[in-house]
């Protein structure tokens, strides 16, 4: 952000304090003055907020809040929203479902972007393709190929995330991953221009998909099989099944660390003794230890101090070095 470019404004009424630092130099009142610098670019449905709660809005609930917070109401918004935050040096934030997501206690500098709205969850069938707008639930998605007869999708039934988020993350459950059903994608570059990729173009790995690191799915279409609905019913209530006796019920944030190769990081961490180990409200599931619990109150530091924990005992252990999987806001 060009601090220098955003004059104080005051905040008598909208009941905050113009005197509340969010990072040196910039206080309240000027993110006030530049959401409503960043709105008088959109349209009118877009949704501009400054100081926007994170936590409530993820799976682990916890972390602080967004210094700007965005729902573009079309993709045109959006575009308008990566060229503004561009021109102010201010870093962009996508924000799925919030699954898979550690925002920071002291929130998150920036601009937090949502594909909430309308523009950005369409889902249509075709044949055995199914084109999805980035801002699906995954829930939502696998039930539509339920509906229609149509297999291949029923493993991404239990993720509660959004088709965005999962390719990113390139998401994955019962030894498939979406990647591997994806037939092509549309992004946008941080220029604001649109980009179809056909599958045979798209890398992507374990908990990861290098193309989304610098644009944002906007997108993508499925391949799926005809197959009675019975039996794709059938399949997904067997997935959940498993899901239901292997993970815990929760506040939590999914897997934690990425699996060490040739192993389990849950099996590791139970090995280790470290299931039921706290950290204030924050403790390791005594069901599946590589997730971690927000029992009520839980700040993202407790979470972080847990998660060095199990860090550090692997290695001096073990051996082996823990990759963090949940990804992390503000941290």
């Amino acid at each position: 952000m060009n601090q220098s470019s955003l004059s104080a404004r005051s905040l008598t009424d909208q009941g905050v304090s113009a005197t509340t630092e969010r990072h040196p130099g910039v206080s309240v009142s000027d993110l006030y003055t530049a959401a409503s610098d960043l709105q008088r670019l959109l349209s009118k449905d877009t949704l501009v907020r400054t100081m926007e709660p994170l936590g409530p809005k993820t799976t682990l609930k916890v972390g602080g809040a967004a210094d700007l917070y965005v729902v573009p109401s079309q993709v045109e918004d959006l575009a308008e929203t990566l060229a503004w935050a561009g021109k102010h040096s201010m870093p962009i934030h996508l924000l799925g479902r919030g699954s898979n997501l550690l925002v920071s206690d002291e929130g998150v500098r920036g601009v937090v972007v949502s594909l909430a709205s309308q523009a950005f969850l369409d889902l249509e069938v075709k044949g055995e393709q199914i084109r999805s707008g980035a801002g699906v639930r995954l829930k939502r998605l696998s039930e539509q190929a339920r509906q229609q007869g149509l297999a291949g999708l029923e493993f991404l039934e239990g993720i509660p995330g959004s088709v965005g988020g999962a390719l990113r993350m390139n998401a994955g459950a019962m030894g498939q991953w979406i990647f591997d059903v994806v037939l092509q994608m549309t992004t946008m570059d941080r220029s604001g221009q649109l980009r179809t990729y056909r599958a045979d173009q798209i890398t992507a790995g374990y908990r990861h998909c290098p193309l989304l690191i610098e644009e944002i799915a906007i997108e993508a279409t499925f391949r799926t099989l005809h197959a009675s609905e019975i039996q794709v019913k059938k399949t997904m209530e067997a997935y959940a099944t498993q899901r239901r006796s292997s993970q815990p019920i929760g506040s939590s944030a999914g897997c934690m660390f990425k699996n060490p190769e040739g192993g389990s990081a849950g099996k590791l961490i139970d090995e280790l003794g470290l299931k039921g180990q706290r950290m204030g409200q924050a403790v390791i599931s005594e069901i599946h230890g590589n997730f971690i619990i927000n029992q009520g109150g839980a700040s993202a530091q407790d979470v972080l101090n847990l998660m060095e924990l199990v860090r550090k005992r692997a290695r001096e252990d073990r051996g082996v070095e823990l990759e963090i999987e949940v990804q992390r806001l503000g941290l």
